[in-house]
């Protein structure tokens, strides 16, 4: 019986890649420096899977920034603002679509479907000349055959690749991206091609798009596309992989007939409904990829029941046609349980991380096969049992609380517009008000001083001493910048989920379960095993101290419970409404008692409730019931001078706009420049939003530094479809990842264009 992993984590056990891009952007080290790192990955990567018996291997996983900027790549398909002339596209290139450079801003980047990975989205239109420009794929298959593996190539689709891009600026919206179908499967060919010379038995192509809504004309492009490639696909075994979430009847007929594909991969954990396609009808000679094991949660696999359902598909499909798989890539989770030192073992039996579930897909298999590991089974039984039973797990009174919350929608007594005069009137502020989303550049000596407190290296008085003095830098330079409602910068934070989780019961946290996001950018989501509570105050202490340093108004800073959840690992044994139940019940605690410490404007971030839609349009009322829910539940019981902000990042949010606005927040900022102000078209379009709002007016993920007559054009188009005393001034997202350097002067312009459009708009009356 074979086994099959559909990606595996690109960063490395200790996020090796990402310190290698960081220094090659920073120019301390050369290109093939940076090479080398990412080759030493993929060697070790790829001879990890054959030691632990996989048989179809995956290559072309690995990526310097995300593997749908590599798919643009590869078929030549770069802006022209970038000025690339042809041949093989370097990093110069590459990197500039991705992060933006000096003189010219960075590409769209949006979350990866319903998870928190990002990608670069691709700018087409029908101009554009398509042309094999990135070997990539060609190149990792041959060196990973020089180490004496046989992988499975993988390139993103042709058909999701162009159903993820959008059409370039100054390209009619309705412009159909299917329609270049004809122009980018010639490339496709040469890459075949090349891949069938260089000794290549498989191919797998990634079609993700396949589990969304999509129309006849949608899916008939999957028909067309593949029908195309047959030919050139001769000779070659094709899988199709699909992966986070069900397939809708159309869709799998769609796929199981789609011409010289061998082989279908398919989510049995998020499309528990597939199952019943496949026992339906399930082409006959062809092999399923049966996603089993989950590739987007840390939890240890259930491996009774998953061969009881891998039997059950063996007896429709055929023992030889049957293939043990992650539900999708293993870039979603965490690298090596072996790594952590100090999770607990009850805790830690529970986990499996990416190289822990390849042991789980060919346990699966080799039982299947008949040869069962009745040691690793009867451990993972133990591990499943002692995870039901334990008492760590449950709390009474949470689940009461949280129980008790059915009946009512926990709205402010107060509408908007009242609320937000009574908080004029207290906070006074001007026309424009400029503020920033919270966080402030995390500097070397700053990581120096959190890590050496937390390996209790030095005391906690040092520690206070020095993060107080962080945060009077912040302040200082906030006030000499003269922006108007500040922030204390998070030095205390490295990860705005993390900082949290770490002080909720229910919570276990890791030394090294980073995850990619984008780029070099990777988070350590935490883990909820069990119910949440909040044993003592949070922020009130480092929020108190910043508002004591000045007389301008200081937010206090909060992650809100959608975020926490769609940010963590989160527990699979109860529905993940009544985790976020809990969550927004300890958030709740902590408002009140930072407006009880006198603190007046109070931001609970919501950057991934747009993230957790689901991807199925039927299943998005319910999900946005219980998250919108959520967050009002935090803040229904503040005053109306206390003024309550939100925030969300890189997401489509034009489709959930009616439930933005159903949170009833007093203010909300959100990501607008990266994705050419989408946002602003459903002002345009006539929605209209009577709270405060702060589409953001620079992209904080580029080094660039936009200039006052650039931020100072965005606000103008803004005030075309907004109210001016509604509307607010601020960046994109948090500073963290920035420099001073490049924060002081963007921050600089970005007021003196709140200033010159006031005057202008003074002027005008």
């Amino acid at each position: 019986m074979a086994s099959h992993i559909v990606g595996y984590p690109r960063m490395g056990p200790k996020r090796e890649l990402k310190f290698a891009l960081e220094s090659f952007w920073d120019n301390k080290s050369s290109a093939e420096d940076l090479q080398k790192v990412a080759a030493d990955l993929r060697s070790s990567i790829w001879q990890q899977m054959a030691a632990a018996g996989i048989k179809y291997i995956p290559s072309n996983t690995f990526s310097y920034y995300d593997q749908v900027l590599d798919a643009t790549s590869m078929l030549g398909a770069v802006p022209p603002r970038y000025g690339w002339n042809g041949g093989e596209i370097g990093f110069d290139t590459y990197f500039s679509m991705a992060r933006g450079n000096a003189s010219v801003p960075a590409m769209e980047m949006t979350k990866w479907f319903d998870t928190n990975y990002h990608f670069i989205v691709p700018e087409l239109g029908p101009d554009v000349n398509f042309s094999y420009a990135s070997h990539k794929a060609v190149d990792e298959y041959k060196e990973a055959k020089a180490l004496g593996v046989d992988t499975i190539p993988v390139l993103i689709g042709p058909v999701s690749y162009l159903l993820l891009s959008k059409p370039a600026k100054g390209v009619e919206k309705t412009f159909s991206l299917l329609s270049l179908l004809p122009k980018i499967l010639p490339i496709y060919k040469e890459v075949i091609a090349e891949l069938k010379a260089a000794g290549a038995l498989w191919i797998q192509f990634d079609e993700p798009t396949l589990v969304l809504d999509l129309d006849s004309h949608q899916l008939q492009a999957f028909t067309a596309a593949y029908a195309e490639l047959e030919t050139t696909l001769s000779g070659l075994n094709v899988l199709i992989e699909t992966y986070f979430a069900d397939l809708t009847a159309e869709a799998y007929k769609t796929l199981t007939e789609l011409k010289g594909v061998t082989a279908y991969g398919l989510d049995l954990v998020r499309g528990t409904q597939t199952i019943d396609l496949i026992k339906s009808n399930f082409p006959k000679g062809k092999y399923l990829f049966a996603g089993v094991v989950d590739g987007r949660n840390i939890w240890a696999n259930d491996l009774a029941s998953s061969l009881s359902t891998l039997q059950a598909l063996e007896a429709v499909v055929g023992k030889d046609k049957l293939v043990v798989s992650t539900s999708c890539s293993l870039l979603h989770t965490a690298v090596d349980l072996v790594n952590e030192t100090k999770l607990d073992d009850e805790i830690k039996s529970w986990l499996a991380f990416a190289a822990q579930k390849v042991v789980e897909v060919n346990a699966l298999a080799k039982a299947l096969a008949g040869q069962k590991d009745e040691a690793f089974f009867t451990a993972n039984a133990s591990a499943q049992a002692s995870r039901k039973s334990s008492p760590r797990v449950t709390n009474e009174a949470v689940q009461k609380a949280a129980a008790a919350l059915k009946g009512s929608d926990h709205r402010r007594a107060t509408n908007v517009t009242a609320r937000l005069d009574a908080q004029q009137k207290k906070l006074n502020l001007p026309v424009l008000p400029t503020t920033t989303i919270g966080s402030f550049p995390q500097t070397l000596e700053l990581r120096r001083v959190r890590r050496e407190y937390k390996a209790n290296k030095i005391s906690e008085d040092d520690y206070v001493k020095a993060i107080k003095e962080e945060i009077k830098k912040v302040v200082d330079l906030q006030e000499e910048l003269d922006i108007d409602v500040l922030v204390h910068g998070e030095p205390e934070r490295n990860d705005m989920v993390e900082y949290f989780g770490e002080q909720l019961s229910g919570f276990a946290f890791t030394v090294n379960g980073w995850v990619q996001s984008y780029g070099s950018r990777c988070v350590k989501p935490p883990i909820i095993y069990g119910d949440v509570s909040r044993p003592k105050p949070m922020t009130v202490f480092w929020s108190s101290t910043a508002q004591s340093m000045t007389k301008r108004p200081m937010k206090g800073m909060l992650t809100g419970p959608v975020t926490i959840l769609n940010w963590s690992f989160v527990r699979n044994d109860q529905p993940r409404f009544e985790t976020c139940y809990q969550i927004a019940l300890a958030i709740k605690d902590e408002v009140e008692d930072l407006e009880k410490a006198g603190i007046n404007v109070i931001q609970i971030d919501e950057a991934a409730l747009r993230e957790g839609l689901p991807l199925r349009k039927s299943e998005h009322a319910f999900y946005l019931k219980w998250a919108v829910h959520s967050f009002r539940i935090t803040n229904c019981g503040v005053q109306d001078t206390t003024q309550i902000h939100t925030h969300m990042c890189y997401s489509n949010f034009n489709d959930i706009i009616h439930s933005i606005i159903d949170m009833d927040a007093d203010v909300i900022t959100i990501e607008n420049s990266r994705s050419d102000e989408k946002l602003l078209s459903v002002f345009r379009e006539g929605v209209k939003y009577g709270a405060g709002i702060g589409p953001g007016v620079y992209d904080i993920h580029s080094p660039r530094i936009p200039s006052t007559e650039e931020i100072a054009d965005r606000i103008n188009k803004m005030l075309a479809v907004l109210e001016t005393n509604i509307l607010w001034v601020n960046p994109d997202c948090g500073l963290k990842t920035r420099k001073y350097a490049e924060v002081k002067p963007a921050l600089s312009n970005m007021v003196a264009a709140a200033k010159l459009l006031r005057t202008q708009l003074a002027s005008a009356k």
